[in-house]
């Protein structure tokens, strides 16, 4: 078994390889493209909200605010590349393309430098498409101006908020903030529809954190990073991981029942099925096994995530 999954890493090592060793996906290759997908349905829940609040809808804000998420997203990615460069350095246990970054510098494709000048860049154009997007939506200052502290704060020093073992609780309000953003973006005004809607999606998002916190634990313990992981130990992080997915479950049920969301988003909770498996798993996971069979466990959590998000959007767009 472990030699089997040994090559199924090795292989999506060696496809990461092949992919940038082509400059131009080097660029792309360098911001984690694998996981802004979940931002894409983070955006998606935000304007399926508003449009089953009837709020007229903008195309091109729409637009705007798909490219302004997945900037912030990417620049973040790299901005945590920077600075968790060392660490990554040292950890043997990376599962590639999961954990352990892009590996960038680490393979010499990239300069520390560039890639900190790569994701401030891209954060600054983030920026700059925010003021675009703020014109008649002055809410929108504000959301902007937190998802960017954070996305910054998450990695940098002197927060580096990462290490302190509140990176879930980062992550889950980040996501929070895109679901709100898009909203607001299309409706115009605030509203309580992408928070109720957007929360079990952000809960799940920051489970994908704590999963791949696994993996990385050993290395993050030596370079000082006090995740959930490494201050809970395996056991009892995976407690944690189970009451992030039950608090969504709870919340989306809840909201179904106040009448807050459409019957039809309790479709949301059958992915979930998915992460109760991925809990079992790592809950079984002990420090002697091998990094490489915590992948069956990552994988679903980041498939029940994509799920979620994607039968919420679809049931408010067809309560709307």
């Amino acid at each position: 078994m472990r030699s089997e999954l040994s090559e199924v890493s090795e292989g999506s090592a060696e496809t990461a390889g092949a992919v940038t060793a082509r400059p131009a996906n080097r660029w792309l290759a360098a911001t984690r493209p694998q996981f802004l997908t979940i931002t894409v349905v983070a955006v998606l829940v935000g304007l399926a909200g508003a449009a089953a609040s009837s709020a007229p809808f903008d195309g091109a804000r729409a637009a705007l605010t798909l490219l302004g998420a997945l900037l912030a997203h990417a620049g973040a990615n790299l901005v945590n590349d920077f600075h968790d460069r060392d660490a990554d350095a040292a950890n043997p246990d990376g599962l590639h393309p999961f954990t352990g970054g892009s590996r960038m510098i680490q393979r010499g494709l990239f300069e520390a430098r560039t890639i900190a000048a790569y994701g401030y860049a891209l954060l600054a154009a983030t920026a700059a498409l925010g003021v675009v997007l703020a014109a008649g939506r002055p809410q929108l200052w504000g959301v902007g101006a937190v998802g960017l502290l954070l996305a910054i704060a998450y990695s940098a020093p002197p927060l580096r908020l990462s290490a302190r073992g509140v990176g879930e609780a980062v992550i889950a309000a980040a996501w929070l903030l895109v679901t709100v953003g898009a909203d607001v973006a299309q409706r115009g005004a605030w509203s309580p529809v992408p928070v109720i809607a957007g929360l079990p999606l952000a809960l799940l998002v920051a489970a994908i954190l704590l999963a791949n916190g696994y993996p990385d634990r050993r290395a993050d313990a030596a370079s000082g990073k006090r995740t959930i992981v490494v201050r809970l130990g395996t056991r009892r992080a995976a407690r944690a991981y189970l009451g992030l997915i039950g608090a969504a479950g709870l919340w989306l049920a809840g909201a179904v029942a106040a009448g807050a969301l459409p019957a039809g988003a309790l479709a949301g909770l059958l992915p979930l099925v998915m992460s109760l498996d991925a809990a079992r798993r790592l809950r079984r996971h002990r420090d002697g096994d091998p990094a490489e069979s915590l992948l069956p466990a990552i994988r679903a959590t980041i498939a029940a995530a994509h799920l979620h998000g994607l039968l919420v959007a679809g049931a408010l767009l067809l309560a709307g």
